[in-house]
């Protein structure tokens, strides 16, 4: 059986792994190079409530509350009573968890950690794991996906070379590269979430974008991370007037609101961190880009503004990760089980895509799917795009579909966005959000709205877009 994956982030290389070592010829297609990846990113780690005094339970208590009560709880307590497998899985490729570190959200420290580079060292051991399996690997930039009579026999790529298999398996990550401000790859735009749904494909929750609430913006114009766990270790969130305004260990969405609202009246935010005790010890790589900057960390107060970080919704899947196309999965940041619901509880991303790499695996070979044709026609749709038109978009979802939104800002988005010169996946995409945004009439997790304020039990259900329209 030939499968084709899109993504070598930790969830398609996860699955690529499974299934190699289950005898499928695998190819994973990714762009540049697999440290591209926002898995490569992840700083603090996998949560993962293996510990004396944690249990399965209280993590899925956690995660419920965290998503404010928008999850599935059937793909909430499968994915967290799958954190042994997932634990031993990556413990059997040479990783090794050097420290357990409290996250926002968290009622225990459950987060395993390695030097605060998490990502790194994940991404490297199944990078090795892959090569060692003989998995293929391909530097092209997917674009379209070859969908017919209901089936998927495979992709297409911005040079319109054709790709045919088995399977294909949707782990592209998601589109906060639609934002202006984003700690993520910019090649993060959602091309093929967006492919999908211009092929009358159904996505979840895509109103739902998590901003990190200390981001750092370098000398150079970079936008980095400071992880959430230096906040775990005692640092507290001050304004320009010394004072603190948040509970540091809040969700995220309530945290990066409360430091917006504190810059929307005038005021800096800075992140104090001078009493965290061995800094460099727990946080190499940020202490290396502040000292870089003339910031020290022990003696200096960090400057930090919210940016975009994690898309919650994606293509909508089953607990099998399995799209309503046959022959077509999804896993990992493209994909939405329903696991977050309205705000993702901090480090969850890796757990799920460790567990959803391995149960795609697992559906895969229970499946068999095979391809009984090739396609009669192209499906490709070009990706080019101006750098220029792309920064208009970033700054269009930025101002008026970021933290807080807004009736009058949302319609006036749609306007700008149906205007630009962008690919129409990525038009599609961005155009999806908005409506979605625009239907939920309620603030709730990762989505508030100026004009709607308060939770609504009437939006107490996914979202759901297909064919231009969004139903709640």
């Amino acid at each position: 059986m030939r499968v084709g994956v899109i993504g070598a982030g930790i969830a398609g290389l996860t699955a690529a792994v499974s299934l190699a070592r289950r005898g499928c010829e695998v190819t994973v297609f990714y762009i540049g190079d697999v440290r591209e990846s926002n898995s490569y990113r992840i700083q603090a780690g996998i949560a993962l409530p293996l510990l004396e005094g944690d249990s399965i339970e209280l993590h899925v208590m956690d995660t419920i509350h965290a998503g404010r009560y928008l999850s599935n709880e059937e793909a909430v307590w499968a994915t967290v009573s799958r954190a042994g497998e997932a634990y031993d899985f990556l413990v059997s490729l040479g990783v090794n968890f050097e420290s357990v570190e409290l996250e926002g959200g968290h009622t225990m420290p459950r987060v395993f950690s390695i030097r605060n580079e998490t990502g790194k060292y994940l991404v490297d051991a199944l990078h090795r794991a892959a090569v060692e399996s003989g998995v293929g690997l391909t530097d092209a930039l997917v674009t379209s996906l070859i969908i017919e009579g209901g089936r998927c026999l495979g992709f297409v790529d911005s040079g319109g070379r054709e790709y045919y298999y088995d399977a294909v398996i949707v782990a592209s990550g998601g589109y906060t590269g639609l934002y202006k401000y984003t700690a993520g790859s910019k090649h993060n735009l959602g091309l093929v979430t967006g492919d999908y749904l211009l092929k009358g494909g159904v996505c979840t929750n895509l109103e739902f974008i998590q901003f990190h609430p200390t981001g750092y913006l370098s000398k150079k114009g970079e936008v980095l991370l400071i992880s959430e766990s230096v906040r775990g270790r005692g640092a507290k969130l001050v304004n320009s007037e010394g004072r603190r305004f948040v509970n540091e260990l809040a969700p995220r969405d309530v945290v990066a609101r409360a430091i917006y609202k504190e810059m929307s009246s005038g005021r800096e935010v800075y992140l104090d961190a001078r009493s965290v005790q061995d800094f460099r010890k727990y946080f190499p790589l940020i202490a290396e880009f502040l000292e870089a900057d003339g910031i020290n960390p022990l003696k200096d107060l960090i400057p930090v503004v919210p940016v975009a970080h994690y898309s919650i919704g994606g293509i909508m899947t089953d607990t099998f990760y399995r799209t309503p196309v046959k022959n077509l999965y999804a896993i990992g940041e493209a994909a939405d089980t329903g696991f977050h619901g309205a705000n993702r509880l901090a480090s969850n991303s890796a757990l799920e895509c460790v567990v959803s790499g391995l149960e795609v695996a697992r559906t895969v070979l229970r499946e068999r799917p095979s391809l009984s044709s090739r396609s009669r026609g192209t499906t490709f749709e070009p990706a080019d795009v101006s750098e220029d038109e792309l920064n208009a978009l970033r700054d269009i979802m930025w101002r008026y579909v970021g933290i807080n939104r807004c009736e009058e800002g949302l319609r006036k988005a749609l306007t700008l966005v149906e205007g630009l010169e962008v690919p129409k996946q990525i038009r599609e995409l961005a155009t999806a959000v908005i409506k979605c945004a625009l239907e939920r009439k309620e603030s709730r997790g990762a989505h508030y709205r100026t004009d709607y304020p308060l939770m609504n039990g009437m939006y107490g259900s996914r979202s759901k877009y297909s064919r231009g329209k969004c139903y709640i």
